[in-house]
């Protein structure tokens, strides 16, 4: 039977907060986050982990409350204007076993009042991390372009992150996948609705997406030296 993971109470909880974020509302509100925001987090990352596995193997959902896959609500403030002391979104990054948390392909869920959705790829990788993709798509751009082009990944993901206004040095201006090598981040995302969250097919909704992503994922995965 399909199980219900997430409530209104969830997002009620993040509409709150972001009209009190502060230590003292967090601190007075922090069973209702536990009960409201963690234990159904947390139970879908339980619950999502052997079908993760069936996609690789070699992926990880982690349900441990601390250090596992879901992302911690405190926000790191030591080099950010806004002071404001927690996140406003729920998330979940399920890495690869043998990869760097924030170095590797991860499948990733957001879940706030403002948007829901799932990414998958690389954000924001180290420069040999980028150069190691970059290179992969120059002696395999067959393979690049099968990943990509793939019809159910295109059918559910649209390709985001952020692109360089010029070629990166090194590599030819006028290689056919310029605008792919030109790219920063090599991520895919997928937007789902409030009423698609808190049904109970939403497992199988992020289940599906999540499967979708498979031949962009392993690319990316091989390419960083990492078995899928």
């Amino acid at each position: 039977m399909a199980k219900r993971y997430f409530t209104q109470r969830f997002f009620e909880f993040f509409e709150e907060l972001s009209r009190n974020n502060n230590r003292d509302w967090f601190a007075q509100n922090k069973p209702r986050y536990e009960r409201a925001v963690c234990e159904p987090m947390l139970a879908f990352i339980a619950d999502f982990a052997p079908r993760l596995r069936k996609i690789s193997a070699r992926y990880v959902a982690d349900p441990r409350p601390a250090g596992g896959s879901m992302m911690r609500i405190h926000r790191n403030l030591r080099f950010s204007r806004d002071k404001t002391p927690y996140h406003t979104n729920m998330a979940a990054a399920l890495s690869h076993r043998d990869g760097k948390h924030f170095d590797s392909p991860s499948f990733y869920l957001s879940l706030s009042p403002a948007e829901a959705f799932a990414a998958v790829g690389v954000w924001h990788p180290q420069a040999d991390s980028l150069a190691k993709i970059r290179d992969e798509i120059v002696a395999h751009p067959a393979k690049w372009k099968s990943a990509v082009n793939d019809r159910k990944f295109r059918a559910r993901f649209d390709l985001a992150g952020d692109m360089l206004s010029r070629p990166p040095r090194g590599y030819d201006p006028n290689h056919p996948l310029i605008e792919d090598l030109k790219r920063k981040d090599f991520i895919g995302d997928t937007q789902f609705t409030r009423e698609e969250v808190c049904s109970a097919e939403f497992m199988g909704l992020f289940s599906s997406a999540c499967a979708s992503a498979a031949p962009f994922m392993k690319f990316l995965t091989e390419a960083l030296g990492l078995k899928w």
